[in-house]
């Protein structure tokens, strides 16, 4: 199933690059500028077939892809009688919409993963708290950099293994399924709610309402004294509660359209901040990618999203969570890579609208002054060392984070 994943996520991402392409292509050919190729990937060509005047085809290696369009700049050679559906010559509004055609199919695939997901398959039952199987024995320590936990089960004689006591909530009867209605006195609406309530009472009488069979009834129990990552800083360890119980699974439940749109609304705005957190907070974590701390909310490659995809649709837990969070996964990823193709740094898209929108800037200031005189483009061709100096730090940073996914990957089960 891991390998499943993960072919599904190389699909996924070239239908994307092509979906890319199209938005520049169909664009193009919308304002009437010729468009003579349109190829998914780059290097040798393996199909290509002539419709028309665009030539449509497919490359070895699945790394991107492209459209060429007559005219992209003023100094390119272009042939007679197709000057005027230059690229160079179009209004500035056209150019940009066409350059910007790309990202903006990003962020609508974006849109529709995460809308098709919520209204498909639905979003996270948080409503209660539904139980795994309560551990036989409980880890009286579990820090962020351990590997191999304790066992959970005691051996024949019935004794928990070294680094365990005997769990709580199994030995108070607790099973499971068992929907946890409220703790301490507090009404639970979501499992996070649930862990803070144990976490909070180390060593304190904590009563539980629990469901079963539609039954209800009152355990009191005793949250062992344990040691657990902090839930906002993992890598710092705390003292905290623990009946050795764990979520079972993330429930799904449908939604009509308008809380779709909501819940759709909410989880395009996480994501988007969970992506600026990552870049403006963990820059520092880049230089630790190789190292036994490698924080797995961090930077990762596109070898490591890969690997994260295949755990997804590997994890344990209903087919329809482990496809809404592959689809999730991907809206993410098209996110990510719209806004990344924004940034005004030549070659990227945004470089190519930001020299166009400072070339509108000048030029309007020019005619204000009174200029009436030929107004020249910026010649591309002197930016040239920057563009390559781009290309480079993107190359280096892309192989340093495919080094790390290689030799130190991100796994979410370990």
């Amino acid at each position: 199933m891991t390998l499943v994943g993960v072919l599904a996520f190389v699909v996924a991402l070239l239908v994307s690059v092509m979906l890319h392409e199209a938005g520049h292509f169909v664009t193009a050919r919308h304002y009437g500028m010729k468009a003579t190729q349109f190829f998914v990937g780059f290097g040798p060509t393996l199909f290509s077939r002539q419709r028309g005047e665009t030539e449509y085809g497919i490359k070895a290696i699945p790394a991107g892809g492209f459209v060429k369009i007559v005219g992209m700049t003023p100094l390119e050679e272009v042939a007679p009688g197709d000057e005027d559906r230059a690229f160079f010559r179009q209004p500035a509004g056209r150019r940009t919409v066409v350059l910007a055609a790309g990202s903006t199919v990003h962020f609508i695939i974006a849109i529709v993963l995460v809308l098709g997901t919520v209204l498909a398959l639905g979003v996270p039952d948080g409503k209660a708290a539904l139980l795994l199987a309560p551990q036989q024995c409980l880890a009286t320590s579990i820090t962020s950099d351990l590997k191999v936990l304790p066992s959970s089960t005691p051996d024949a004689r019935g004794t928990c293994p070294t680094g365990t006591v005997p769990g709580v909530a199994y030995a108070a009867g607790l099973r499971a399924g068992d929907r946890v209605l409220a703790a301490g006195g507090t009404t639970i609406t979501d499992y996070a709610a649930f862990t803070r309530a144990v976490r909070a009472s180390a060593g304190t009488p904590l009563t539980l309402v629990v469901q079963r069979d539609g039954a209800r009834r009152s355990v009191t129990l005793t949250p062992v004294p344990t040691t657990r990552p902090d839930l906002t800083d993992p890598k710092r360890s705390v003292q905290v509660g623990a009946i050795g119980v764990g979520q079972d699974g993330v429930r799904l439940r449908h939604v009509g359209p308008t809380e779709a749109l909501r819940e759709t609304g909410h989880t395009l705005g996480l994501i988007v901040t969970g992506t600026i957190d990552t870049v403006t907070k963990k820059l520092g974590t880049i230089t630790r990618v190789y190292g036994k701390d490698r924080d797995p909310a961090g930077f990762t490659g596109v070898v490591g999203v890969a690997r994260v995809s295949g755990e997804v649709f590997n994890a344990p837990i209903p087919f329809a969570t482990r496809l809404a969070g592959f689809l999730l996964l991907m809206a993410s990823l098209n996110l990510f890579i719209g806004a990344f193709n924004l940034l005004p740094l030549l070659p990227l898209d945004g470089g190519h609208i930001a020299v166009l929108l400072f070339e509108q800037a000048r030029d309007k200031v020019k005619r204000l002054g009174g200029y009436a005189g030929e107004l020249v483009r910026v010649d591309l061709n002197k930016l040239m060392p920057l563009t390559l100096g781009v290309v480079v730090l993107f190359a280096a940073f892309t192989l340093w984070l495919v080094g790390a996914d290689i030799v130190n990957p991100i796994r979410l089960n370990q």
